[in-house]
């Protein structure tokens, strides 16, 4: 496995950070995603909207959670570690990243699952899930409702602990917030792709979760002396101000105590529904429209929940924005349409196609 790792030396600009990776693995796609313009369906005239294709990044490994799991990754193998243990929804694109890199670098993934599910009978294997299990995943099924720090993090210490003390080897642990790890580093990274490509625009607009991908553009920006205005839309359950948190926690980390989250970032939070999988209709409705309309297929999770603020904010706030060129980061997620829980919602929204049998 080390034979993969390759040392890292991160742009000049981002030399003087704390906790700087030694080293990355190359899982993504080579060569630089690339920007394009997108003719966001019902989006105002006087908007210009480009759309950085990281869905571009592999196929399995589609999307902003690769470059992520590029270094938090290389550090696991410099470490020693044989084992990755992570947690998310039961049709995590983040888990089944991790599970499509571990079976690639000969490491053992260990996936707790959320799920309403009662036994394993009750799951169906399809989507992210199915994948997961092709690529030898261990599973542990903890209820939908079970509380990330006080249950799910506890037991995957525990989990990490039976390796260690049964098999003599050691497990590393990708937490939900992604603060203590490497992970931001993918998009600092990719920031500095986004200067080299060139493209002139005013604003980056990207769904999150756990972090990881806006804390890393924040932190490039702001070193590079806020070329752009930056906003995300928060599809995390966690409440405004934990979710704060987790941002400076992650500036904090890199030496950028100073610097505060409103400075660098615009969250949002007033589209996020319910559940973590759930969607508005008209949510649903933009992700037909760009497909049929534009050839982007968005994932109900991340960006068509991100799209749709987008579009909303456009008509509704412009003002928020420091110019009329907007860079829609696209965080992937297709492989988690596939799946019956994803596709029903979207049925009734299909109705361009037309059937006919011929005889």
């Amino acid at each position: 496995m080390t034979h993969r790792l390759q040392e890292y030396q991160p742009p000049e600009w981002a030399q003087s950070l704390k906790l700087i990776p030694k080293y990355r693995v190359q899982l993504a796609a080579p060569g630089v995603t690339p920007i394009t313009e997108w003719k966001l369906p019902d989006a105002p005239e006087d908007f210009k909207v480009l759309l950085k294709r990281d869905d571009y990044t592999g196929s399995v490994l589609t999307g902003n959670k690769v470059r992520q799991l590029e270094f938090i990754i290389a550090d696991a193998i410099a470490k020693g570690h044989k084992h990755i243990i992570t947690a998310g929804a039961v049709h995590s694109n983040h888990c089944r990243a991790v599970a499509a890199s571990c079976a690639e670098l000969g490491l053992q993934s260990h996936l707790f699952l959320r799920t309403p599910a009662k036994q394993v009978s009750d799951l169906k294997f399809d989507g992210n899930l199915f994948l997961d299990r092709l690529f030898g995943a261990n599973f542990y099924l903890v209820p939908a409702d079970a509380d990330y720090v006080e249950f799910i993090e506890v037991k995957m210490q525990e989990l990490a602990e039976q390796i260690k003390k049964e098999k003599g080897e050691t497990s590393h642990l990708i937490c939900a917030n992604g603060s203590k790890d490497m992970g931001m580093w993918g998009y600092i990274q990719c920031f500095e792709d986004i200067r080299q490509q060139g493209v002139e625009f005013d604003d980056i607009l990207c769904a999150c979760g756990g972090g990881r991908t806006i804390c890393g553009l924040a932190v490039a920006n702001y070193l590079c002396g806020m070329p752009y205005r930056l906003h995300t839309i928060v599809v995390s359950k966690l409440k405004r101000d934990n979710y704060r948190k987790i941002v400076q926690d992650h500036l904090n980390e890199v030496g950028l105590q100073d610097v505060a989250v409103e400075d660098v970032v615009t969250l949002y939070f007033n589209q996020v529904t319910p559940e973590h999988g759930e969607n508005l209709p008209s949510q649903l409705e933009l992700m037909v429209k760009s497909a049929e309309q534009t050839g982007v297929v968005l994932d109900n999770i991340y960006t068509a929940k991100a799209a749709n603020e987008l579009k909303e904010l456009m008509q509704n706030k412009p003002e928020v924005f420091k110019g009329n060129r907007i860079l829609f980061l696209h965080t992937g997620g297709l492989p988690s349409l596939q799946s019956e829980a994803k596709i029903n919602p979207l049925l009734p929204y299909l109705t361009r196609s037309k059937f006919m049998f011929v005889s």
